[in-house]
């Protein structure tokens, strides 16, 4: 019998009102569609331990310290990777993931100034080596993509932080995105910015032209989900 190939995993991040959610489950979708077995998970959560840790980060009425909110993250994600994303991946399903190591570096470790080298070995403990296929970056001017948090509804925890936070989460993804950086976190693998102006239906554009570039197979017809 011949072994299984490996699922790829590709990560969507950015600042709040980016897109994310909305551009994954349109990636889904069309994944689905062209029966391309794959899995989507987002961060917090994901599992039953991972959904209970984002209903205390996202929506608790305790006050968090940033290093109480870090190891909270931290938790949620190693649960999820060891219990749903590696498994999917070894069974040859892609994984799309709402968040992963790049959130961390941007809220945590720039947003909420913790020290980047705590932040990176957490991680490490956190994903026991595993490494993004492709992460897609989303990127808005951070006062729009709060209008477009404030468009629907109450916010959470971290979207109600003060404008200053996002802006240093803001500038700490746009530094991801360049080349030098990329190849000082080889534990983020590669990263692509995408705009996130615009219509749904331009961004999905977007972000399709990018994986038909850089990961061709995700967007093959394979195996029935």
């Amino acid at each position: 019998m011949s072994r299984v190939a490996r699922g790829r995993l590709v990560v969507f991040e950015g600042g709040e009102g980016a897109g994310k959610s909305t551009q994954l489950r349109r990636l889904s979708a069309a994944l689905t569609a062209t029966g391309v077995a794959h899995q989507v998970f987002r961060e917090p959560g994901g599992t039953a331990a991972g959904d209970r840790i984002r209903e205390l980060l996202l929506h608790g009425a305790e006050p968090l310290d940033p290093r109480t909110e870090a190891a909270l993250f931290m938790a949620s994600r190693a649960q999820l990777v060891a219990e749903k994303v590696k498994p999917a991946l070894e069974r040859g399903e892609h994984v799309l993931l709402d968040r992963f190591l790049l959130s961390s570096y941007a809220y945590q470790a720039k947003g909420r100034d913790l020290p980047i080298r705590e932040v990176a070995r957490a991680n490490a403990l956190a994903t026991d080596g595993l490494v993004p296929d492709l992460t897609i970056l989303l990127t808005i001017d951070p006062l729009e993509g709060l209008i477009r948090v404030k468009s629907r509804g109450s916010a959470d925890r971290i979207e109600g932080a003060d404008e200053d936070f996002h802006w240093r989460v803001a500038k700490a993804f746009k530094r991801f995105a360049e080349s030098d950086w990329q190849e000082k976190h080889a534990e983020c693998g590669p990263i692509e910015a995408v705009d996130a102006v615009g219509s749904e239906e331009d961004v999905e554009a977007r972000v399709q032209r990018v994986l038909a570039a850089r990961l061709p197979e995700v967007l093959a017809a394979g195996t029935r989900s």
